[in-house]
């Protein structure tokens, strides 16, 4: 059985890991859960009995899932029977390629389509709408197991409604498949053949759950499904924050360990992390003012006396706020000593980021920026290209080897599914053939092209008699050049840089730059935050705006471990400072003391 060192765990972790009863974890901020999630996955690959049982992970994002792979392998545990990754992935790979003829809409063929497709068809059905007008950042939605739940929540409801009508109709014609139907085929498909969550439940012995407080109420009941009809067999280990459930309008659900219980019919135990070691105890004071549900957080971070500056300005204009934030990424990194890449700038929407991203690299010339928001093309993990895009854009490296072998299977496997005969094709012969091209292009689109022609040739590989790649591969290049053609717009010109492609699979470089659902997972040293108003943090539209505005500085707030600076700046839509911020009564540091 996979054992741990002493010191590697403290009481509460190793408790959790330990319990053999299915488990509900509240982990609080800093606590660290990937930690106890990782050591727990271990533990449950390590006890299997059996080649024909698996351990089922689902994260919420896929790079979650390669860390916490990567972690496992680094420790010397076997993850052959391990499936991890997040709801979409595994509805596809598990549900829907497997039992999709027994569904009505995918019996005779369909194909997955992207964010890009969706905002493509979208975008031309609203610009036929008569006002009010939308545009298709209104139009989110997503399914429940009740059917489409529409995220608007105003005025202009009723020609999202018909837009959306007309969207599902269209896709449905095409036989195409976007990321919520995904999830809706397989809700479907799992209620109407009970079958299938009873030979799910044969094979995965336990199932693990990360952030649950963005899980989505059909995903609890796709994943329920096959726990309930495991009759115990079927164990769970659910963790997660619900005071960090933010993505409520896009369906997330922060569900109680009640409901869970009566949903799977299997008995779970409330357990909890409390011991913060991220930030000081000040900050920890600060972010806790917005807690909506009660939990213990007490820091045991080794600077948990950390004199930590707070501040929050009402007073920068919105003129000013660049040389604003500028002034205080100098002050945290010259006059406190944090390195650039333990920076994050954090704004509400992405819209605002490519163009402060923009001035701050004119008024901060002597350090880097990363952000997130610039990466020149759609994380479209089920598009090939993509997944080959990972191999060809990551450096060979001894760090990096496992995680491009493991990248490199999936490639040759979907090759398999396209209908390749791959059978002479190893994982390491793929790895070496890509690791030898040499491309000299700055054009990040085209040396991709020219990449990829060149794989596929020296592989004897003919891919445009093959419609699924010749579909993905339009897709790819074209969701990646209306991406670059957006961000430049902004005045971000090297957009489309082959260097800026690179970045986009590399560790932090510089000063983050991200929205606050973008930094979600991460910590910095210091946090700077703007934009922190009424209408925009929380969002105009949302129907519960003063949950949402709590949990959205909780957020905040929890990523940083020493300094925390907020910026309700003047003149932004004549907006007035976040209510939560403007009525809390805190000892604000004084900013020009510390410089």
């Amino acid at each position: 059985m996979f054992m741990w060192n002493d010191g590697d765990l403290n009481d509460e972790q190793v408790a959790a890991i330990e319990e053999e009863k299915s488990v509900f974890l509240v982990a609080c901020p800093g606590s660290g859960k990937t930690r106890t999630l990782t050591y727990k996955i271990a533990r449950e690959l390590s006890k299997l009995e059996t080649e024909k049982k698996w351990v089922l992970a689902i994260t919420y994002t896929n790079r979650a899932a390669n860390e916490i792979q990567d972690r496992i392998e680094a420790m010397g545990v076997n993850t052959d029977q391990l499936w991890i990754g997040t709801i979409h992935s595994f509805c596809l790979e598990w549900i829907i390629k497997p039992y999709g003829i027994y569904h009505e809409q995918l019996k005779f063929g369909y194909r997955i389509i992207n964010s890009h497709d969706t905002e493509l068809i979208q975008t031309n059905l609203c610009a036929s709408c008569p006002p009010p007008r939308v545009t298709h950042f209104d139009c989110n939605h997503f399914f429940d197991s009740t059917g489409l739940q529409i995220s608007c929540a105003d005025y202009r409801r009723g020609n999202v409604e018909s837009v959306l009508r007309e969207y599902h109709s269209l896709i449905k014609q095409n036989r195409q498949v976007d990321f919520e139907h995904i999830l809706w085929y397989s809700y479907e498909l799992i209620i109407q053949k009970p079958s299938i969550s009873k030979l799910l439940s044969k094979i995965f012995s336990y199932v693990l759950v990360d952030e649950y407080q963005d899980t989505k109420e059909i995903q609890y009941h796709i994943l329920a499904a096959v726990m309930k009809a495991g009759r115990g067999k079927v164990k769970a280990f659910v963790v997660g924050d619900p005071n960090q459930a933010i993505f409520t309008s896009l369906g997330g659900y922060a569900i109680t360990v009640e409901e869970l219980s009566r949903l799977t019919e299997i008995e779970l135990r409330s357990m909890e992390l409390s011991s913060n070691y991220r930030s000081s105890q000040r900050i920890i004071n600060y972010f806790s003012h917005f807690k909506v549900n009660d939990s213990r957080i007490q820091s045991h971070a080794n600077h948990k006396l950390y004199s930590s500056l707070i501040s929050h300005d009402v007073q920068t204009s919105r003129d000013d706020l660049i040389d604003e934030i500028a002034r205080l990424i100098r002050l945290n990194i010259e006059d406190y000593g944090f390195s650039p890449n333990e920076v994050c700038v954090v704004g509400p929407w992405w819209i605002h980021l490519a163009t402060l991203t923009r001035g701050l690299v004119g008024a901060l010339p002597e350090y880097s920026f990363d952000g997130p928001g610039l990466t020149p093309f759609v994380r479209d993990t089920e598009n090939f290209w993509y997944k080959l895009a990972r191999i060809v854009l990551t450096k060979p490296s001894p760090q990096m080897y496992v995680r491009r072998l493991r990248w490199s299977k999936e490639v040759i496997s979907y090759l398999s599914d396209a209908g390749i005969d791959v059978s002479k094709l190893s994982t390491k012969e793929f790895l070496r053939e890509a690791n030898q091209i040499k491309i000299e292009e700055q054009d990040g689109l085209v040396y991709l092209q020219l990449f990829f022609d060149e794989l596929f040739e020296k592989l004897s590989i003919v891919y445009d008699d093959f419609q699924v790649l010749q579909e993905h591969r339009d897709a790819f290049f074209q969701s990646s050049q209306a991406r670059i053609n957006r961000i430049r717009s902004e005045g971000v010109d090297f957009a489309g840089d082959i260097e800026t492609f690179h970045r986009a699979f590399e560790g932090r470089k510089g000063v983050t730059v991200s929205s606050i659902h973008g930094v979600k997972g991460a910590e910095f040293d210091a946090v700077i935050a703007f934009a922190m108003l009424e209408d925009i943090v929380p969002h105009f539209s949302d129907p519960d705006p003063r949950d949402s505005a709590k949990k959205l500085l909780y957020v905040i707030g929890s990523r940083a471990r020493k300094n925390l600076h907020l910026i309700s700046e003047q003149g932004r839509n004549q907006a007035h400072p976040t209510k939560e911020l403007s009525e809390l009564r805190f000892d604000y540091s004084n900013l020009l003391a510390a410089d």
